[in-house]
Formats: C-alpha cells, sequence, structure tokens
C-alpha cells in the first residue's frame, strides 16, 4: 500500500461503506466484508465472517500488519431477507458479537503496537433509544429498543461500544446514532413502507415489481398516526460526518456519542405519504396492521418483519444540539440535506447496494 495513513472499514460493500469510499482519497483503505465491493476505486480487501469467533485472530493480524490510524465498524445486519440471513441467533453473533471482535482486535492490537489505531467509529442508530419516546432522545437517553432485531441488536451493540471504549488503549470511540437512512441508494423498512416496494423473495413479489406495482403505505385508523413525526439523515451525510472525524484529532475524552439527523424539523408521516405519492391503507388499530405485516412477510412479498410495527407507529425524535455544537462552523458543509430533502431523494431512481451485503 502507499504511504498514506491506514483506515479499516468493516462492512465496505454496504450502501454506506460505498457512499464513503469515494470520500477516502487521503487514506490506504482496507476493506473486510463477506464479499468485494462493487466499486472501481482502490482498495486492499479482506473477506471475512464477522460471526465468526475466528475472526477476531484474523482481524487482529490485519490490524497489526497494516497499522491502521482508525478503524471504522459499519459491518452488521440490518435487512435478513435482503442478506439472507434470517436466523435472529446468527444475526446477534454478526451484529452484537462481531462488533465485541472488532473492539478486542483493536485493543490487542492496540496494546503492543507502536502506532496504535487512534480511532473507533461506530453507527449506532435511533432504533436504540426505542419506538416510542415521549421527548426528543439526546445523547444520555435511555437505550430502550424491544421488539425489533435489529433495534435490540443496535442497542446491544452500542452498549458494547461503550463499555469496551475504556480498553482500547489510547483510542478515542465514536459512536454516530443516525435517525433514518436516506437517498435514493438506500433500502430498509421505513423507505420501503413508503415507496411501496414489494421486495419480498416470492415469484409473486418479483412478479409485482416487474409489473410496477407499489403496496399500500399501513397505517393504523387514528389521527395521531399521521401526526407522528420522523427524522431522516442523508447516507451521503453520514458518509461526510465520518469522513469529517478521520480527519479530526482525536478527542481528548475517550468516547464521543453523537445522535446524528438531517437539518430543519421532522417531517410527519401524514407529509411523508404525500411526497412519496403513496396510496395510504387505514386498518381498525394496531392489530390489524400486524396481522396484514404477517401475512405479506409470511408470502414472502414484503420484506418488512412483522416485528417492525412498533417503530412504523411510533414516534421517537433526537436532539441533534450536540452535533452541531460537534461540527461547529462545518455543520452545513457536512451535514447538506434537510430532512425533507433527504427523503425526497429517496425516490430518485438510483440503483440500490447489491444484495447479499452484510453492512450498515
Amino acid at each position: 500500500m502507499s504511504q498514506k495513513p491506514v483506515v479499516v472499514v468493516t462492512g465496505i460493500a454496504g450502501n454506506l461503506g460505498l457512499r464513503l469510499l469515494p470520500l477516502l482519497g487521503d487514506f490506504s483503505v482496507f476493506g473486510v466484508d463477506l464479499s468485494p465491493p462493487q466499486t472501481d476505486l482502490p482498495l486492499l480487501f479482506e473477506r471475512l465472517d464477522l460471526g465468526d469467533e475466528s475472526s477476531t485472530r484474523t482481524l487482529y493480524e490485519l490490524l497489526r500488519d497494516t497499522r491502521p490510524v482508525s478503524v471504522i465498524h459499519l459491518a452488521f445486519v440490518i435487512d435478513p431477507v435482503r442478506t439472507g440471513v434470517l436466523d435472529v441467533e446468527r444475526m446477534w453473533q454478526i451484529n452484537v458479537a462481531g462488533t465485541a471482535r472488532v473492539m478486542e482486535a483493536v485493543t490487542e492490537a492496540n496494546r503492543t503496537a507502536e502506532s496504535p489505531v487512534r480511532q473507533f467509529i461506530f453507527p449506532s442508530s435511533v432504533s436504540a433509544y426505542g419506538p416510542n419516546l415521549p421527548e426528543p432522545a439526546t445523547e444520555d437517553s435511555v437505550l430502550a429498543a424491544h421488539s425489533l432485531p435489529y433495534a435490540i441488536h443496535k442497542k446491544q451493540s452500542d452498549e458494547v461500544a461503550q463499555q469496551r471504549a475504556p480498553a482500547l488503549r489510547g483510542c478515542s470511540v465514536y459512536i454516530l446514532r443516525p435517525h433514518i437512512f436516506a437517498g435514493a441508494s438506500v433500502e430498509n423498512y421505513l423507505l420501503g413502507a413508503f415507496r411501496g416496494t414489494p421486495n419480498g423473495k416470492s415469484a409473486r413479489a418479483e412478479k409485482m415489481r416487474h409489473q410496477g406495482k407499489r403496496l399500500p403505505c399501513l397505517l393504523p385508523a387514528g389521527q395521531h398516526y399521521l401526526d407522528n413525526r420522523i427524522q431522516f439523515v442523508h447516507v451521503d451525510d453520514m458518509a461526510r460526518l465520518i469522513g469529517h472525524i478521520l480527519h479530526r484529532d482525536p478527542e481528548v475524552q475517550r468516547l464521543t456519542i453523537l445522535n446524528v439527523a438531517g437539518r430543519g424539523d421532522p417531517l410527519t408521516f401524514g407529509r411523508c405519504i404525500e411526497l412519496a405519492e403513496a396510496k395510504l391503507l387505514r386498518v381498525p388499530g394496531k392489530w390489524a396492521m400486524g396481522l396484514v405485516l404477517r401475512f405479506l412477510w409470511k408470502w414472502q412479498i414484503s420484506a418488512i418483519p412483522p416485528e417492525a410495527l412498533t417503530y412504523m407507529t411510533g414516534e421517537y425524535i433526537m436532539n441533534t444540539d450536540r452535533l452541531r455544537d460537534f461540527l461547529g462552523n462545518e455543520y452545513e458543509s457536512v451535514i447538506r440535506y434537510s430532512i425533507a430533502d433527504a427523503f425526497a431523494d429517496s425516490f430518485k431512481k438510483i440503483p440500490a447496494a447489491p444484495e447479499g451485503e452484510i453492512a450498515q
């Protein structure tokens, strides 16, 4: 590799990894994932499954040999259908145990390294706070995720990162808690609900996609469900934030936690439905919406798991004052999209990240 400082990125083949990669021109990039990223940009690559216990040793040796200045841990199973990782225990091994393995490798590498890893960056999630918040969450709010395995795993991984941060021996730890990712290249549960994409694996879903059919956006009856507010952050802004951190001197304190969302006011679910030009289908209550989600999931028409119900019907808003203070005068050059613009950009036609990725 060149004489540029090295950064190691787990989950490099995922959507955020691919959006981040073009911003890393000042670094030599060593990517880690189950499959190599589809890119022509220069990087070295190691095929590695963080769900395996042996990955700790392999990653430690990689860090020892490459001596990176930063480790960016993006590897995470978000969508079990797209990744093919449907077993919850297997997801936990990749998501939670995998985070612990990466941090253990950093700890061991820093134990004897003359040039230790100086930064460890981990994207957590707003979902770690839980689906029903009485007021905007600050970084000190209790993590109360439940029901949805992805959210529970983000909470547990967030806690792992907090607990292990002091042991990383001279390494500054950054836990970023972004709200829902948005952008034309992004695929996730909430955007899928507004897009109405029949993104299941069945032949029927494939036929519906081919015919350009959209599923209706489901909500229980009641005005408050339409009035529930939601935030988004554009995936490119998240990539810019990580790039910004890479170019900063490590923080004096060893742990920095930041809520991350786009600029401006939240959107209501009702406004999102209008912007998405989605067909709204009201059902009698949350129980009925749960039945429909389970039906669509069972017959592999939709990839939205039934456990996502509470996150699709609740309100969870974050306070991002700490992020604004952290970025200072560079806030608007890093967080360029408003919440509304980030959401609107999600409906442009750009190919999504490849299927099969296990990444942020």
